[in-house]
């Protein structure tokens, strides 16, 4: 079968299409011909250097999430399965090819009036989306301030909280970027490459009761010293290169709780990314698939994620599928 194999971790030409073996399932195990293959920020740091929650060492067919049909099963798997749209984890590895591995147990059925892609591009960002927004305990009349608010997931965060009765300010890399974000429903768009920008959204929102934080480093520092007494910094991703590194001492003498959610269950895991898929299916959730690349073109797709030139969700397509 078709497939890109990590090689070695480095730059992204390290990401080299040829064959693999067709994969054979085993006891609890699916095979899924695979119709769209997710990218993350997370894959890119993992193929750059090993950083990450995946513990395995090159050479290996990299790729963490699917969507496509069940076309095999294994012992103990029912076969009524067979032929079935699902979007699943593969376990961090197996995802950039026409087939991949996975447990029965970690599927997901895709309902109807959901196209594949779209199931895809909310599989990851979806349900890391809908986490947070529960963790920062978002809701009516609320102030929120969501950090890259066109990517995959700020995008999907400025819906979220904009249907939770929140005013959200969205900051975004660009004029382009900020534009999208107004569209998606932020009362106020910024764009963070503008120096000025915190004095956009302090005069714009006042103080912020909420910052959904997937950057971190110095674009989390400043959205930090927006938020009033009260208020909760959620922060889930290093976009940026670091963490904010807020100091607890720091945030206990402004009235505010830093909130880094753990890493949630299996059980939680699948509930939410099926939470995701509903509310897409029912027109409610709507992920911007920005990009779309050849899975043989991998290595092109992470150099534009690192780059900073995507916009929302970055598909890899193996299969187009019909809408």
């Amino acid at each position: 079968m078709r497939a890109v194999w990590l090689t070695e971790f480095g730059g992204p030409e390290v990401l080299v299409a040829g064959e693999a073996p067709d994969p054979v399932p085993g006891p609890g195990q699916v095979v899924v011909d695979v119709a769209y293959a997710s990218t993350t920020f997370v894959e890119t740091q993992f193929r750059a250097s090993g950083r990450g929650p995946f513990a395995a060492v090159p050479p290996l067919v990299p790729g963490n999430g699917v969507g496509g049909t069940v076309a095999e099963v294994g012992e103990g798997v029912d076969g009524a399965l067979l032929g079935r749209r699902v979007v699943t984890s593969t376990g961090g590895s197996g995802g950039y090819a026409e087939r991949a591995l996975a447990a029965a147990a970690d599927l997901v059925a895709v309902p109807e009036g959901l196209a594949l892609d779209e199931a895809v591009a909310l599989l990851a960002d979806g349900r890391t989306a809908l986490l947070q927004l529960r963790a920062g305990r978002v809701g009516a009349g609320d102030r929120v301030l969501v950090l890259a608010a066109a990517g995959g997931v700020g995008s999907l965060l400025v819906q979220l909280a904009a249907a939770a009765g929140a005013t959200v300010a969205g900051a975004a890399g660009g004029p382009d970027k900020a534009a999208v974000a107004a569209r998606l429903g932020a009362k106020l768009a910024v764009d963070y490459r503008d120096a000025g920008w915190p004095e956009l959204v302090r005069a714009g929102a006042g103080g912020l009761d909420v910052v959904l934080d997937g950057v971190g480093g110095d674009l989390a520092r400043d959205a930090f010293e927006l938020l009033a007494p009260g208020g909760r910094m959620v922060s889930y991703g290093l976009a940026g290169g670091s963490w904010a590194a807020i100091p607890p001492e720091t945030a206990a003498a402004r009235g505010v709780e830093l909130v880094s959610p753990a890493r949630p269950a299996p059980a939680l895991l699948r509930e939410v990314t099926a939470e995701a898929l509903a509310e897409g299916a029912a027109g409610r959730l709507r992920p911007v698939i920005g990009q779309r690349f050849p899975l043989e073109r991998a290595a092109e797709a992470h150099a534009a994620i690192e780059s900073r030139a995507t916009t929302g969700k970055t598909l890899l397509v193996v299969r187009e599928q019909p809408n």
